[in-house]
């Protein structure tokens, strides 16, 4: 159902007088900027520099990083659930956690050793809220790492909902080495680029840089507040 404007043309030509010209009604054109600081930003750092850039942020941000390889990253997973009491787990739907050699652990290994794990089904709402408000631990893929602030970006999307990011007691991102950017520019832009080649958008788009921090009440930093109360980015 299409709702009716009203008051359109009389309203913008509004504004266009307090601005001082005419209504446009024709595109625009992006001016060319002389400095393009958010471009310049570590514009010719190396991988290699922009993953030490990653985890000395990660540092600052009270965030573990656990550099592993695809062989190793069941192991990795492993430990970090049985040092930080166990499951429940719960994870989205997502072809990658059988690309990264996941689906044994997760449907076979856990379930054996009493780790319960739980995938996110998109038409349970209930069920799914239920089932992260109890999980000790969320393990999901990050989308785009951005080296600057330490953050993982998550496009949610079927089968990825919101409160597996807030709910759960402990987070794990698995970021591959190859979402990697210098910092939000380069990831913004890259989403742009998938839109408009016919990507459908996201609903929401999350940048969740370490633990939840609040510093609210006097200046006193305390961690968990609002989410996870431990953050691991295990970077393959």
């Amino acid at each position: 159902m299409k709702g009716t404007i009203h008051n359109r043309d009389s309203f913008l030509n509004h504004i266009a007088s307090q601005l001082g010209r005419d209504h446009r009604t024709a595109g625009i054109t992006r001016p060319a900027w002389k400095h393009d600081a958010p471009w310049e930003v570590m514009k010719d750092y190396t991988e290699e520099q922009l993953l030490e850039v990653f985890k000395k942020q990660c540092r600052n941000i009270h965030t573990a990083v656990i550099e592993t390889s695809k062989t190793q990253l069941p192991g990795v997973l492993k430990k970090l659930v049985s040092e930080n009491g166990g499951g429940p787990v719960i994870i989205p739907e997502d072809s990658r956690f059988e690309e990264y050699g996941l689906t044994r652990l997760l449907k076979q290994e856990w379930p054996q050793e009493n780790v319960p794990v739980y995938q996110w089904q998109a038409k349970k709402r209930e069920e799914n809220l239920k089932a992260a408000e109890t999980s000790n631990f969320s393990i999901l893929f990050s989308d785009y790492t951005l080296a600057e602030s330490g953050t993982v970006c998550v496009k949610a999307k079927k089968g990825l909902g919101r409160a597996l990011h807030y709910l759960p007691a402990n987070y794990i991102a698995i970021v591959p080495r190859h979402t990697l950017v210098p910092r939000l520019t380069q990831a913004v832009h890259d989403m742009n680029r998938a839109i408009g080649n016919g990507e459908p958008a996201p609903s929401s788009i999350h940048f969740i840089s370490g633990p939840s921090n609040s510093a609210d009440i006097e200046m006193n930093l305390v961690v968990g507040v609002h989410g996870p109360l431990q953050a691991f980015y295990v970077l393959v």
